[in-house]
């Protein structure tokens, strides 16, 4: 299962998407997993994400 982003605490600070080894976010008004399948479940955009808006 691909990453998830709640967007209602997501602020698109953009870390997500600079930590990412497969480059599944996109930013838009929060982040967006736009590349779900290519998502290889590392965790490192949950354990970097300041405000704990990510999920596996």
């Amino acid at each position: 299962m691909a990453a998830k982003v709640n967007s209602d605490t997501c602020t698109a600070c953009g870390i997500c998407q600079d930590v990412c080894p497969t480059d599944v976010f996109d930013m838009e008004d929060v982040a967006v997993v736009a590349r779900a399948e290519d998502c290889t479940e590392c965790g490192i955009c949950v354990d970097d994400c300041p405000n704990g808006s990510i999920t596996l």
